[in-house]
């Protein structure tokens, strides 16, 4: 009876490493055989989303990435609340004028600004205000002389309020370069 049992399992045995064999070999024609003879299926590589090649350049050669810069989006940036104006446009009567309180809002001139803690942030925030502070009778002056040389017909529609807003916004930029204007907003407009 155990000469069976070994005789069953011998023949077990060789049957496994056939198998064994002819499926390494199926393999090993699948993946090296020329991709002109006949093949059950072929294999296809995707390259796209391949993990790059490690340099074997020391580290201290390889450039370092620079963090793209943050772009600020209106909103994000710090308003400055300029005072209400009242100025007469130009009207042979004299009797039109425009009632006019305006918000301008920078970009931080720190490109480090965004991923500040909030200690340096606060710190930061009062000397670019103090800078900004400075610069207000520039950007009155600004807002004054062009608003004087407004008429009723140029403000009173919605293409008009766009139109002074985009003046604004380039008569403020020439004259004050350093500082990065991301918006203008009109939160008082009277036109009488």
């Amino acid at each position: 009876m155990l000469k069976k049992i070994l005789n069953v399992l011998n023949v077990v045995t060789q049957i496994v490493l056939i198998l064994t064999s002819l499926v390494s070999m199926f393999t090993a024609y699948v993946l090296f055989a020329p991709d002109n003879l006949p093949k059950p299926f072929r294999l296809v590589y995707d390259y796209s989303s391949a993990v790059p090649v490690a340099s074997f350049e020391p580290e201290a050669e390889q450039p370092t990435p620079s963090p793209e810069p943050h772009i600020y989006l209106p909103g994000e940036g710090i308003m400055v609340d300029m005072s209400t104006k009242i100025i007469n446009l130009v009207d042979p009567t004299g009797r039109r004028y425009i009632r006019l309180t305006t918000v301008v809002e920078f970009a931080p001139d720190n490109e480090e600004y965004a991923s500040m803690p909030e200690e340096e942030k606060t710190a930061y925030l009062t000397e670019f205000e103090d800078k900004l502070n400075s610069r207000l009778p520039i950007m009155d002056d600004i807002i004054i002389t062009l608003l004087s040389t407004k008429t009723y017909e140029d403000l009173y529609t919605a293409d008009g309020k766009e139109r002074l807003r985009a003046e604004i916004m380039n008569a403020l930029s020439s004259k004050l370069p350093d500082l990065h204007i991301i918006s203008i907003y009109f939160t008082e407009f009277v036109v009488q």
